[in-house]
C-alpha cells in the first residue's frame, strides 16, 4: 500500500531489505528473514547518514528495528507512537529504542514506558476537520437537515461480514435513515444490485461507496451514528466528531481491537457487538439508537469528551522539540494541544 500512496503524496519512499512478519510460515523465510534483518541495519544507517534527519517518527514494529538501531548508533532522537490500548509484542520491543513515546490511551504508557521513557497521551493523529462543518457536509451529500444518516464501514479487515449484514438488513435500514456504506472493491457491485432491488422511492437512501478517502471527513461530519471496527483511527475520528459508535471489534488482531473498543464503551461513547453476533438483526437493532434521543445525546457527549482532534499537532510538537533539542512540553500542555485548547 505504501508503495502507491507515499510517492503519490510527493514523499520519497525508500524500502529496506526486510519484510513484514505479519505471517510467519515454516518455509525459506525462516532462514532468510534474519539475514534480511541483518542486511537492513547498515542499509538504514546509510540512508540516515545521507539524509541527516534531525529526528525520527515511527509507529514501531518489526520493520522499524533496523532504522531505530541505526538511529541509536548515530544518536538521532526517536519518537514512537502507538494507537492501541494493548501494544503488540513488536511495538513493545521497539519502544525500548525510542526517546519519547506518544500514545492514544493512558493505559498504554504503563506498558511501554517501563524503562522511564517519557510517555505522552496525544490521541491518534487524524485528518484535519478544519473547514468541514455539518451543514455543508450534509448539503454536499444531498442529505436534508432532519434526515438521520448512518455511516457503516468495516475497514480493510473482514469487511465481508459488514457487507452481508447490510445486504440482509437493507430494506429495514432505509426505512429508518439514509445509509452511507463503504463496501470495498469486492462488495461494491453486489451493493449496487441491492440498491436497485429496493423500492424506487427508497433507492436514494442507500449510498454505497468502494472507498471513502478524502470524502470520509465530510461523511463523518454529516453522520448521526457510525457502525464500524475498533481500529485506532476509526475510534479517534468518531470521537473527534462527537459521534456515537456501535463498534464491532475485528476478532483476529491479538485482541487489540477488543481492548480499544472496551475503552470507548467504558467511557459511554460506544456500544459493542461481538463479531460473531453481528448480523442483519444486530445491525437493525444498532440503528435503533437513532430513535433514542436521550441515549444518543449521552453517547455523543461522551464521544466529544474523548475527542482529540488535534492529536497530529500534539505529536508534531513533540517531534519538533526532539529535532531542535528543546525541552519537551509538559503532559498538561500536550493534553490541551491535542484537544484544541490553545488558551
Amino acid at each position: 500500500m505504501e508503495a502507491d500512496l507515499v510517492p503519490a503524496a510527493g514523499i520519497p519512499l525508500r524500502r529496506l531489505a526486510l519484510r513484514s512478519l505479519r505471517s510467519v510460515e515454516h518455509d525459506a523465510h525462516l532462514v532468510l528473514d534474519p539475514l534480511r534483518l541483518a542486511a537492513s541495519v547498515p542499509q538504514a544507517a546509510a540512508i540516515l547518514v545521507r539524509e541527516r534527519p534531525a529526528a525520527i517518527f515511527t509507529t514501531g514494529g518489526y520493520v522499524a528495528i533496523p532504522t531505530l538501531l541505526a538511529a541509536a548508533a548515530l544518536r538521532i532522537p526517536v519518537l514512537l507512537w502507538d494507537g492501541n490500548v494493548v501494544p503488540g509484542r513488536s511495538v513493545r520491543v521497539t519502544a525500548r529504542l525510542a526517546d519519547v513515546l506518544a500514545v492514544s490511551f493512558a493505559e498504554t504508557c504503563s506498558t511501554l514506558a517501563g524503562s522511564g521513557t517519557s510517555c505522552f497521551v496525544t490521541g491518534t493523529p487524524i485528518r484535519s476537520r478544519d473547514g468541514t462543518e455539518r451543514a455543508g457536509a450534509r448539503a454536499a451529500l444531498d442529505v436534508s437537515p432532519g434526515e438521520p444518516l448512518l455511516l457503516i464501514f468495516g475497514g480493510s479487515q473482514a469487511v465481508r461480514r459488514f457487507n452481508e449484514a447490510v445486504a440482509a438488513a437493507l430494506p429495514r435500514l432505509v426505512e429508518r435513515a439514509t445509509i452511507v456504506h463503504v463496501t470495498g472493491d469486492a462488495g461494491y457491485a453486489p451493493a449496487l444490485a441491492a440498491r436497485e432491488a429496493l423500492p424506487e422511492g427508497r433507492r436514494s437512501r442507500y449510498r454505497p461507496h468502494r472507498f471513502l478517502r478524502e470524502e470520509m471527513t465530510a461523511a463523518l461530519a454529516a453522520a448521526d451514528l457510525v457502525i464500524g471496527r475498533a481500529g485506532s483511527s476509526t475510534l479517534a475520528e468518531t470521537a473527534a466528531f462527537g459521534l456515537p459508535l456501535v463498534v464491532v471489534p475485528y476478532p483476529h488482531a491479538a485482541g487489540h481491537q477488543k481492548a480499544n473498543a472496551l475503552a470507548m464503551v467504558g467511557a459511554g461513547a460506544a456500544r459493542l457487538i461481538e463479531d460473531e453476533a453481528f448480523d442483519a438483526d444486530a445491525l437493525v437493532e444498532a440503528a435503533a439508537l437513532l430513535d433514542d434521543r436521550d441515549a444518543h445525546a449521552r453517547m455523543a457527549a461522551a464521544a466529544h469528551a474523548l475527542g482529540r482532534p488535534y492529536a497530529a499537532e500534539a505529536v508534531a510538537d513533540l517531534v519538533l522539540a526532539l529535532a531542535e533539542r528543546r525541552p519537551l512540553p509538559d503532559a498538561a500542555t500536550v493534553d490541551r494541544r491535542s484537544r484544541g485548547v490553545f488558551a
